[in-house]
C-alpha cells in the first residue's frame, strides 16, 4: 500500500477530537498520525493483501472466541499510543483486563493504549523499513508481541518487549507464546 505523508507544521498540533473530525470527513481514507505530528494517508489494501489480512482475522477471531482472554481488532481500529501517535495495526489484540479498565467513552474512540499484540502485513507496495519503524514504535509504547509478516520474502520478524528482533525464514506457523496462549497462525495460506 502506498502511503503519503503530509507534513504538519510543528506549531500545529491536532487534538484527539480534531484528528477524529479529519478522519470522519475522509472516511474513504485510512489515516494515522505519528508522534511527531505527521499525517499518514494510506491507500486501500489490494486484493491479495486484503485476503491475507482476512485470513489472519479469521484465525485470531476463532481463537479469541474460544478462549475469551481479550478483544481482537481489525485494521480500521485506531490506537492512541502513549507517545501521542494514533496507529492502526493490520490486526491487534488486548487483554480482557485492559479492555475492562477502559471507560465506555474510551471504548467508543481511538483506544488510549498500545495493543498487547499486533500484526503488520507487508504488501507489495509497502516500504519494509517504514513498517519496521512502526513495529519498533509499538514496542517502545508497550507492545508485548508483534509480527511483521512479509509474504513476498516468506519471512517473519518477531518483536518482543525487551528482546532482539527474531527473524524467521519460511516458518510454517507462528505461536502466540505467553501473550496469546494457545494461539497458532498457520502461514501456509499467507505465504501461498
Amino acid at each position: 500500500m502506498n502511503a503519503l505523508t503530509l507534513q504538519i507544521p510543528p506549531s500545529l498540533k491536532f487534538t484527539d477530537e480534531e484528528f477524529e473530525q479529519i478522519v470522519q470527513f475522509n472516511q474513504e481514507l485510512r489515516l494515522e498520525l505519528t508522534a511527531g505530528g505527521k499525517l499518514i494517508i494510506m491507500s486501500p489494501t489490494a486484493g491479495e493483501t486484503g485476503n491475507r489480512n482476512f485470513e489472519i482475522y479469521i484465525d485470531l477471531g476463532i481463537w479469541n472466541r474460544k478462549y475469551k482472554l481479550g478483544k481482537a481488532f481489525d485494521s480500521s481500529t485506531g490506537f492512541k499510543l502513549p507517545n501521542g501517535a494514533t496507529r492502526s495495526p493490520d490486526a491487534s489484540w488486548i487483554t480482557m483486563e485492559r479492555w475492562e479498565a477502559l471507560t465506555t467513552e474510551q471504548r467508543k474512540k481511538y483506544l488510549p493504549l498500545c495493543p498487547d499484540f499486533a500484526v503488520e502485513l507487508v504488501s507489495e507496495s509497502d516500504d519494509v523499513e517504514d513498517t519496521r519503524k512502526k513495529m519498533r514504535e509499538y514496542i517502545e509504547n508497550g507492545l508485548r508481541l508483534g509480527w511483521l509478516i512479509n509474504p513476498k520474502d516468506k519471512q517473519v520478524e518477531i518483536y518482543r518487549i525487551g528482546k532482539e528482533v527474531e527473524i524467521l525464514d519460511s516458518p510454517n506457523s507462528l505461536s502466540g507464546e505467553d501473550v496469546l496462549v494457545g494461539f497458532s497462525l498457520d502461514l501456509e495460506v499467507i505465504f501461498s
